[in-house]
């Protein structure tokens, strides 16, 4: 099961096709970040990666 790599909480593999980096790491997740901001909050913590 695919892990946020921010708080390594669990997230289905809907989640992960949609939110993943293009190596498929998972930056943020709905216990991590708020809902309306998951994307940005990604794409910000893969930019600072």
């Amino acid at each position: 099961m695919p892990t946020c790599e921010h708080c390594e909480a669990h997230v289905s593999e809907r989640f992960a096709r949609v939110f993943s980096d293009p190596r498929g790491r998972i930056h943020a997740c709905p216990n991590c970040s708020a809902n309306a901001g998951i994307a940005e909050v990604a794409k910000e913590r893969a930019q600072n990666a």
